[in-house]
């Protein structure tokens, strides 16, 4: 009790000493920083387009003119811009699960793996490229339709265990989550282990470890409702989360039904964790890091972090995979390679940081 009563204390300190940079400005920057890195992501690549041309291309679709003959208008208008724009979708959507997830949880550790929901659609996916059903699927649903059925899966079947006993409990959703997530995991490595085709191999592990590659304007869909959607439910919630990280019985004193508030971030986390995952594959330590960074220079009141982290996830995520293409000539780099190699030493970093100032 009295470890929990200094946490809170903590925090609540933290979130008044780091409140010297207003959100406002903050997040009018990520904006124009988003806009230049997606307008970056779509000039660079083998072809190098200028950005005035890349404009161009994008104003002549937008105001229904004709297109014009030639490699560059397929290039920024059927390659390029749908895979900026879901790095920044998925991006923004990871900067949500994560902030979201470590209020319900009030882990500084939790991101969607802890749900179980990501392991579950990289099952389904995995599945769905082994048995070699090809664009079709699981069950007709294709590969990002198979993933997102995985993930509905997991999703239902964490929550019968942490709602056992009518009760939500923190503690229970993260060791159901946890639990089922590796177990499903220790039968993907199987999988993988089975395949006997290298190609096909090869084109399970890059999946896993993330990759836009097959980003399309159908596929753009998704991500471009649940994202929006997602942000603006747990908006209304940022006073709700707020007392959620104070404790249960703080948060019930000041009016909050926890129960009912787990149950309905658990819901839009999870799904929205099974959208991305979907489109995307797994990608790792962006909804981990992201809101760290964010709480350093925002604080942790919910109505300025959410959009702060949806921004600077949605930039971070751009850049990422701009680095992915470009890096080596020869070949693609999966995202989730590039983000643990930020990832991991950020969060050291932050840690050295938070132990610092206690010692």
């Amino acid at each position: 009790m009295l470890d929990q009563r200094s946490a809170t204390k903590d925090r609540a300190e933290g979130w008044r000493s780091l409140r010297r940079m207003p959100a406002g400005p903050l997040a009018v920057f990520l904006a124009m920083a988003l806009i230049a890195i997606l307008t970056s992501a779509v000039a660079q690549g083998s072809t190098s387009i200028p950005a005035g041309e890349v404009w161009a291309v994008v104003w002549r679709h937008l105001s229904g003119e004709a297109a014009r003959p030639g490699t560059d208008d397929l290039i920024v208008w059927q390659l390029r811009l749908p895979r900026a724009l879901m790095a920044a979708l998925v991006g923004a959507g990871l900067g949500l699960v994560g902030t979201a997830m470590q209020a319900l949880v009030r882990n500084p550790l939790a991101d969607p793996y802890f749900l179980g929901v990501s392991s579950g659609a990289s099952l389904a996916a995995v599945t769905s490229i082994v048995l070699g059903l090809g664009t079709g699927g699981f069950l007709g649903l294709g590969l990002s339709g198979a993933a997102f059925a995985g993930a509905l899966v997991t999703f239902a079947l964490v929550w019968a265990i942490a709602r056992r006993g009518g009760r939500f409990a923190p503690l229970r959703l993260v060791l159901a989550g946890v639990a089922i997530g590796q177990f499903l995991s220790g039968i993907t490595s199987y999988l993988v282990l089975q395949s006997e085709d290298e190609q096909q191999t090869h084109s399970v592990l890059f999946w896993l470890m993330g990759s836009f590659s097959g980003a399309s304007w159908p596929l753009l869909a998704a991500p471009a409702v649940a994202v929006p959607v997602v942000f603006l439910l747990l908006q209304a919630r940022a006073r709700a989360l707020n007392a959620l990280l104070m404790g249960d019985e703080s948060a019930a004193g000041l009016g909050v039904d926890v129960v009912r508030l787990r149950r309905e971030l658990f819901t839009l986390t999870s799904l929205l964790t099974g959208v991305l995952v979907a489109v995307s594959g797994a990608i790792g330590f962006v909804a981990l890091m992201v809101p760290h960074v964010c709480r350093l220079v925002v604080g942790g009141e919910h109505r300025r972090l959410l959009p702060i982290s949806a921004l600077f996830g949605a930039v971070l995520l751009v850049a990422v995979d701009l680095v992915c293409r470009v890096v080596l000539d020869t070949q693609e780099l999966p995202v989730g390679v590039v983000t643990s190699l930020i990832g991991a030493p950020t969060l050291l970093y932050l840690l050295n940081r938070r132990l610092a100032k206690e010692s």
